[in-house]
């Protein structure tokens, strides 16, 4: 990405060393040195795997309508109502996953899926990356999945999204962004546009 000359200069890395390490994430610990001369320790979250990334699925059965679910989370240790979305696998490719992801959770396929926008989560302290999905022309088809439970898959106006907001379970910041881009991308598209 290029810089504007108004723009700092990035900070040295003057080491790196992994400090913990989990079935899902690693820790690294990084000592930088930034360009007036100070100096801090940085840790960061970085997945593990195969590092290809994830995606996050705005289904629409129809023009008005999109899919979310309700799963337990446990930072939250609750449920939340939430956007389909999973790990890219080895070997697929972001339609695919986006695909696959929407078969088990929501027991739909989509004949037309598009790339929307890609979201970062906390990017001081994670490495993470998601591709956020619009999936129109539902079919039903449902693929066994890694979940520990049925999700419920609940449909919701997409005009809605105030009154979805004031909900106490649906607050990660991700799916929000991605209903409002969703939203916005389909009151900009032309009447002509086919989706559905």
């Amino acid at each position: 990405m290029p810089q504007d000359a108004d723009w700092p200069q990035k900070p040295r890395t003057l080491a790196r060393r992994e400090v913990a390490r989990s079935r899902l994430f690693a820790i690294e610990e990084m000592e930088l040195r930034f360009a007036n001369g100070a100096e801090r320790t940085f840790e960061r979250l970085m997945p593990r795997g195969n590092g290809v990334g994830a995606v996050m699925i705005v289904a629409m059965p129809d023009p008005e309508h999109v899919l979310l679910i309700r799963e337990y989370a446990a930072g939250f240790d609750d449920y939340v109502l939430t956007l389909p979305k999973g790990v890219v696998d080895p070997g697929e490719d972001i339609v695919g996953a986006a695909n696959r992801e929407l078969m088990e959770e929501c027991g739909f396929g989509a004949h037309r899926l598009e790339p929307l926008v890609e979201l970062s989560l906390a990017p001081n302290y994670m490495h993470h990356r998601m591709q956020v999905m619009l999936a129109c022309d539902l079919y039903p088809h449902r693929l066994p999945g890694d979940e520990p439970e049925p999700l419920i898959v609940e449909t919701h106006a997409i005009e809605s999204l105030p009154s979805l907001l004031a909900r106490e379970d649906f607050h990660e910041a991700r799916a929000i962004a991605a209903l409002y881009i969703a939203r916005d991308r389909l009151r900009e598209a032309s009447p002509s546009m086919d989706l559905w």
